[in-house]
């Protein structure tokens, strides 16, 4: 009766936006910066369909026009930060060296900050609360603890903030086990979860849940105890490859485990943890063929962008929403609950809770 009526309080708050919508022509999508490995284009258009945001924070600052696009990262739907790092598809030289800007009012004013190595082969820009990091390859590592009025340097591995931003229990890269973060350095726990493929953790007080894949075949184990005590979770499977298994806590504390398929494009396995013990697969009949993002809103939600538009897994279905997204934004959640949508053109930062948001579309340009 309880899981009724949570159904049923989810189906209404779903109802005011839960529509059919469609979205523009789907391009090439902007280099993931922060990462290696993108996900690939997907190659089926959709009509075009102009759908209106709640605000438009639209700003022009001090850049030359030879300045490409900037790289736009926010911690918070406040505080956000901005890098323009390579001009006419080069990196900056010393008459177009790369330029860092800040906002503490969701994208409304930007202030330019003074950047510590403003010419270098390769420029990186990395947030976290209370931390702003920049990779100037190849001098190293710039970080700031006060909002960019200041930086420290530091060579050769992450810098600490960058470290403990990923949380209190970590996987150590290239040692397939869980870590624990003490302040200082990441130590493997004295118990290790029995996952085969372990590629991530999530952790919600003293929940961690170790998720992984090996030869197409989904695995994970939940600790109750801050990684105490280990205990190997079933997974209910349909038989269909996984090829990455990602952990992943939504803003209500609920546990997700994101089963990518191998060619990072087809339409994710999704389980949910049910009262802490034991994986439902969740369905999501509808759902379009491919999906380019997916991130756990909370209340049982999981938001999806894909060629096909954007869409909410609700209830066993999938639905589509007007949202002012489109297929090409890659979606993520902040610490604050944030929906952070990132598109070749825009940043758009979704305020509220589960699918009820105020869209907000910040654009930084030149003039």
């Amino acid at each position: 009766m309880d899981r009724l009526r949570t159904h049923k309080a989810i189906f209404l708050l779903l109802l005011p936006a839960l529509a059919a919508c469609s979205i523009g022509d789907v391009r090439r999508p902007p280099p993931d910066r922060s990462s290696a490995s993108a996900r690939p284009t997907p190659s089926a258009p959709a009509p075009s369909r102009a759908v209106g945001f709640d605000e438009v924070r639209h700003v022009r600052v001090a850049v030359d026009r030879r300045y490409d696009r900037p790289f736009v990262e926010f911690v918070d739907a406040d505080h956000g930060f901005a890098l323009f790092a390579t001009c006419d598809g080069m990196p900056p030289d010393r008459g177009c060296t790369a330029l860092l800007f800040a906002t503490v009012d969701g994208g409304r004013s930007w202030q330019e900050l003074r950047h510590p190595r403003p010419v270098a082969e390769n420029q990186q820009l990395y947030t976290a609360p209370g931390a702003l990091v920049l990779l100037a390859e190849p001098y190293g590592w710039y970080t700031s603890t006060d909002g960019g009025a200041s930086f420290v340097h530091t060579t050769g591995g992450e810098p600490t903030a960058l470290v403990a931003a990923r949380g209190r229990f970590q996987v150590v890269e290239g040692a397939g086990a869980v870590a624990a973060w003490d302040g200082a350095a990441l130590r493997p726990l004295p118990a290790q979860p029995a996952v085969p493929g372990l590629n991530t953790v999530g952790h919600s007080g003293d929940l961690v849940v170790a998720a992984g894949a090996r030869d197409g075949r989904p695995a994970a184990a939940v600790s109750r105890d801050a990684g105490r005590h280990w205990v190997s979770t079933p997974l209910p499977w349909r038989g269909d490859e996984v090829g990455v298994l990602r952990a992943v806590i939504a803003p209500d504390g609920g546990a997700w485990l994101v089963g990518e398929r191998p060619d990072r494009m087809g339409f994710p396995a999704l389980w949910r943890l049910v009262d802490g013990q034991e994986w439902a697969l969740v369905r999501a009949v509808g759902h379009p063929a491919q999906a380019r993002s997916v991130a756990p809103l909370g209340a049982e939600l999981v938001a999806v962008t894909s060629p096909d538009g954007v869409g909410v897994v609700a209830g066993g279905r999938y639905y589509r929403v007007d949202w002012p997204l489109t297929g090409e934004h890659y979606l993520t959640v902040l610490g604050d609950g944030t929906i952070l949508a990132r598109g070749p053109d825009d940043v758009v930062v979704g305020t509220g809770w589960t699918a009820n948001r105020r869209w907000v579309r910040v654009v930084l340009a030149e003039g």
